[in-house]
């Protein structure tokens, strides 16, 4: 059984699906040629361009009951430098009881591995309740989440009660995550010679000043059942031209980490106090701009929240000492838990290089975690009940 996943992840990761690099339908049609042999139905889906961005496995039961959803990415990071990995990126072997290649971790095993629960339910679905998807998401490392907005929109398709993501570690279930508010700052000043006798300070210089008023700020720490603090960071900084001319713009990128006391509305506040102190201090004739460009709401589940509750009972089932974690990265649980979706997003298997050089995937964790995942799938298919959604935040 597991011999069939990692043959088929192998596949998959000598088909290299980039983000915005490679074309994804070499490792779509792999996907689809292996669903198709098993009976299993399957669809593209696509943005609004028409490209398309992910395959769902739609695997309908017996008896009424709510639809639930694996989810795994089949597009990955880049490789790059090729040069400093010691075995070809799209090799796709198996040394030493590792799965090597770009995707071995994140996420073509789990991808391989939820196409083989879908098979298993698929051939006992006439006593199961409701329904599982499966998302092979072809559009998550671009940071657009396409496959799954495409999957949330797609009106055919059964709205989920719950989501598990694939992504490795054996030993925590993600269960929330810090949410997101980010914004470009464009800070001004007047133009001029830099070798001018009239002293003048430039947009660089301003903007300086700027990132230690919000660096300096003191954001407040972790409150109540969340575990961790908000955080900014300044991520990139762009302005002037050569060394003759005073520069007149600047352009800081501000990432704010959000949690359910310190929210969007809080960030925004937060970072617009700094500017506007920035103004007083340093006055210029043109005040200094925030552009807010993405936000994301933090979320948790409790521990005995679906699908987290099946899943850490089926981890303890299998004799793994797994614990409930809050991730301080975003991913897509924040998409889905405003959509009021409650998502686990990680548990796998033991890995190193994800992003990096020379990824690879340890498969002597592969069947337990397999059983993990079978067990929580069929426990919620049996259950045949949704479980309480407690709004966006999911608290």
């Amino acid at each position: 059984m597991t011999e069939e996943i990692v043959d088929l992840a192998q596949e998959l990761i000598r088909r290299p699906s980039r983000a915005r690099i490679d074309d994804y339908g070499p490792v779509l049609a792999t996907l689809e040629d292996w669903l198709g042999a098993r009976d299993l139905p399957r669809r593209r889906l696509h943005d609004d361009g028409g490209r398309p961005v992910a395959l769902l496995v739609e695997v309908a039961c017996g008896r009424p009951g709510p639809w639930w959803a694996l989810d795994a990415c089949v597009d990955t990071a880049p490789y790059g430098d090729e040069g400093a990995w010691s075995f070809p990126p799209d090799c796709g072997d198996v040394v030493d009881g590792w799965l090597r290649g770009r995707g071995a971790a994140d996420s073509k095993l789990a991808a391989a591995m939820f196409c083989r629960i879908a098979a298993e339910v698929h051939a006992r679905a006439a006593e199961l309740r409701g329904g599982l998807a499966v998302l092979l998401d072809a559009d998550e490392h671009t940071g657009g989440f396409g496959g799954a907005r495409a999957y949330l929109a797609d009106t055919a398709a059964a709205r989920p009660a719950g989501v598990m993501i694939g992504y490795p570690g054996r030993d925590e279930v993600v269960v929330g995550g810090r949410g997101l508010w980010r914004a470009t700052i464009a800070v001004h000043a007047a133009s001029g010679h830099s070798g001018s006798s009239r002293r003048t300070v430039g947009a660089v210089s301003r903007a300086a000043r700027l990132v230690q008023l919000l660096e300096e700020a003191e954001l407040p720490g972790a409150v109540g059942d969340f575990p961790l603090p908000p955080k900014l960071t300044v991520t990139s900084c762009h302005g002037g031209e050569g060394f003759s001319v005073v520069p007149d713009r600047c352009e800081l990128g501000v990432d704010v980490r959000t949690t359910p006391t310190f929210d969007a509305d809080a960030a925004e506040a937060w970072v617009r106090r700094a500017v506007a102190d920035l103004d007083a201090q340093l006055p210029t004739p043109r005040p200094t701009a925030i552009t807010p460009v993405a936000t994301w709401p933090p979320y948790r589940l409790s521990e005995t929240q679906q699908p987290a509750a099946a899943l850490l009972d089926a981890a303890a089932h299998e004799g793994l000492t797994v614990t409930a974690k809050t991730a301080g990265p975003s991913n897509i649980g924040n998409l889905l838990a405003a959509e009021g979706i409650p998502t686990t997003a990680g548990f796998g298997v033991r890995y190193e290089g994800l992003h990096g050089t020379d990824e690879r995937a340890r498969l002597a964790d592969l069947p337990k975690v397999h059983a993990v995942y079978k067990q929580a799938v069929l426990r919620l298919l049996a259950d045949g009940s949704a479980p309480p959604q407690r709004g966006a935040g999911l608290y």
